[in-house]
């Protein structure tokens, strides 16, 4: 039995430190002490740029460097993808490129003997623009959800698939086996019968968050699934070279994408919904002060500007403000209004740094804005609360 295993390790860059240690401390301390004691289990991470750039301020220097050892003895492969973890079908193809590249640079300097082969797209949203971006870029393949295919194809997880619309190598992970604790599915699946095992391939895709952070796991099943004999892991990269492609088409999605919303032509509702007030108006600031970023490029606190607005499109901005309820998945029900004003401040910060060439008219239409959006957000969750006593 072949598992193939991804995991994707990100804490937004305006996340408070305490945040970032309890997911060092619980997860990736442990996946990487893991890897260590078991010389011949082989996962593929995304780390986001913005996360090795916190791990580095925190003085995490430790743990970047075992992860490089692990990189040298071939047990980890990074993959690419974008600094500040931004849904990029949203957002412009020039900002895009800005912060894959930002991506690639931030990995150059801490994984120097990282090739970044595959790609990993922030909430695994795929859109064919971006797609043909980052196939222009250099990367070879992609992991996806397998509703990304769509129901009129036949998924073979043994098979690699080529995107027709990009060329990009595909693999799916299977929801069986990534909307779960994975070493539970796996303990399960280990005492069926040879037959059933023969030549199976398990494509897993998670949070690395979910090994600890998000689940307890107090009789060790994550540690006691990697000395099984049955199981072998392998990198995508790897992987890929063993097979042929057959070319299908993509089609719009993300990882928590249902037929429902696919049907509805909604592909990213979880960050953009149609009927959703606070996603409206998110979206709607994003655009005023990219425009202002845009037309002060030239400004002395530019960087800062860009700094700024690039924290506050992380995708987490607009997911916390969704209200979709995630337990199934080891979550909490995406709603916090702290969480999605953490977002807007850094929006409005950034029209703020622009201290002298924006014009005062300008900054007074993206104060309003943000404060309409404080009260947008603020009045929805104490009338929830009301109604709930």
């Amino acid at each position: 039995m072949l598992w193939i295993n991804f995991l994707h390790l990100y804490q937004p860059a305006n996340s408070d430190a305490y945040k970032i240690k309890e997911a060092v401390d619980l997860s990736y301390q442990r996946v990487v002490s893991a890897l260590e004691k078991n010389p011949n289990t082989k996962f593929t991470l995304n780390i986001s740029g913005c996360l090795v750039l916190r791990l580095s301020e925190l003085k995490y220097s430790n743990l970047i460097n075992r992860i490089n050892k692990l990189i040298e003895k071939k047990q980890i492969e990074l993959t690419g993808s974008a600094a500040y973890h931004p849904l990029l079908p949203l957002i412009k193809e020039e900002e895009v490129v800005c912060q894959i590249k930002e991506n690639e640079k931030i990995m150059k300097e801490y994984f120097p003997k990282a090739v970044l082969r595959g790609f990993f797209l922030p909430e695994m949203a795929y859109g064919l623009k971006v797609a043909k971006i980052i196939k222009k870029l250099g990367y070879e393949w992609l992991v996806l959800d397998e509703i990304s295919l769509g129901s009129k194809n036949i998924l073979n997880f043994r098979d690699i698939y080529k995107d027709k619309g990009s060329g990009l190598k595909i693999i799916f992970r299977s929801r069986e086996f990534s909307n779960c604790y994975v070493p539970d599915k796996l303990s399960i699946f280990i005492k069926k019968s040879k037959k059933e095992q023969n030549g199976k391939v398990i494509i897993s895709a998670t949070d690395g968050e979910l090994y600890g952070l998000r689940h307890n796991d107090p009789s060790k099943k994550f540690e006691n699934i990697l000395t099984n004999s049955k199981i072998e892991t392998i990198l995508v990269s790897e992987y890929i070279k063993r097979k042929r492609t057959k070319e299908v088409k993509i089609r719009n999605s993300n990882w928590e994408s249902t037929e429902k919303y696919l049907k509805n032509n909604e592909p990213y509702h979880l960050w953009y919904d149609r009927n959703n007030k606070v996603h409206l108006k998110l979206w709607e600031f994003v655009s005023l002060v990219d425009e202002i970023i845009v037309k002060y490029k030239n400004d002395d606190n530019h960087k800062w500007a860009r700094w700024h607005f690039v924290r506050g499109l992380a995708s987490c901005t607009f997911w916390w403000a969704s209200g979709k309820d995630f337990e199934h998945n080891f979550g909490p029900t995406a709603w916090n209004p702290d969480e999605i004003e953490r977002g807007a401040n850094e929006f409005i910060r950034a029209v703020r740094s622009l201290e002298y060439s924006s014009k005062k008219s300008e900054k007074i239409k993206a104060e309003l804005l943000f404060i309409s959006i404080k009260k947008i957000i603020w009045t929805k969750h104490w009338s929830y609360h009301q109604s709930i006593k």
